[in-house]
């Protein structure tokens, strides 16, 4: 029988961990806990962090907001801090899944999960995430983009956890965007995402632009090109036509049972047109 520990603390964490090296972790359960009974996993011990206090919620601190990584995504699409600095996540947690898997799912596991799919990643990137990473001796931080390195693939190194996520309260952007295309309303796995910020002059002329697109490419992909094509151009059905292309050379979609890589190319351009319905 594969053991299961249930540790309240971080101090009995680092224990468990000390004494079942390769002992698989989760919080909601969400995937793992799915993959062990089909089987496709078969970890010699399993520990649930859900009982540990310090690893959930939401602290403003200055100019920054920490996330903990065991925060539900019910906890985190019902948090003022959340709705009122970082629009475009709560946009993207409204299409997390269903009810269900938004109470048991956690950002924290969204983000190790590290499925290219992931509906929180685009907008964390956007936001420049920093991830707060511990073990028992030592923390550090790291980037959202430099931690996703594959589908599946972090670089987390055993004795590690993500504890808590990082957002800088960002300046006024106009624009808080989120949009995912999937085969079907309720549970979608994304075929496409988007995140979008962007900072417009009183005359619709863009000053800032940050985007990012999931689930057409082996992690979140960001294109600095298409950021500074449409830096200092007006916010028009024309600039946008005309930044698609760029969009489309940027992905590296993939063929899966979802949707063909043309397609997949294809609406991740498409997609852009609708930062004009949020002018």
């Amino acid at each position: 029988m594969r053991p299961v520990f249930l540790p309240v603390s971080l101090d009995e964490l680092w224990e468990i961990l000390s004494d079942h090296p390769e002992a698989a972790l989760y919080a909601g359960g969400t995937d793992l806990l799915v993959r062990v009974g089909k089987r496709l996993s078969s970890p010699p011990a399993l520990v649930c962090l859900e009982r540990i206090g310090s690893l959930k919620g939401v602290r403003e601190e200055g100019n920054r907001v920490w996330l903990g990584a065991c925060s539900t995504h019910t906890r985190l699409l019902e948090n003022p801090l959340i709705r009122r600095h970082f629009p475009v996540l709560t946009k993207a947690l409204e299409t997390l899944g269903s009810p269900h898997i938004r109470n048991m799912g956690t950002i924290g596991g969204n983000i190790v999960t590290a499925s290219p799919a992931g509906d929180t990643l685009p907008p964390l990137y956007v936001l420049g995430a920093q991830l707060e990473i511990r073990s028992a001796s030592s923390t550090r931080f790291i980037s959202i983009a430099d931690f996703v390195k594959g589908p599946g693939k972090t670089d987390l190194s055993r004795g590690e956890i993500v504890t808590g996520v990082w957002l800088n309260k960002e300046p006024a952007y106009r624009i808080h965007h989120y949009e995912k295309v999937g085969q079907r309303n309720a549970q979608a796995i994304a075929v496409v995402n988007m995140a979008a910020l962007l900072d417009l002059s009183g005359t619709g002329r863009i000053e800032k632009a940050r985007l990012s697109w999931g689930s057409v490419g082996p992690t979140v992909i960001s294109s600095v090109a298409v950021e500074n094509f449409l830096m200092g151009k007006y916010l028009s059905a024309d600039v946008l036509t005309e930044a698609a292309p760029l969009v489309q050379t940027a992905v590296r979609p993939i063929d899966d049972v979802r949707a063909s890589a043309s397609y997949r190319r294809e609406v991740s351009g498409n997609l852009l047109m609708r930062l004009l319905e949020c002018m």
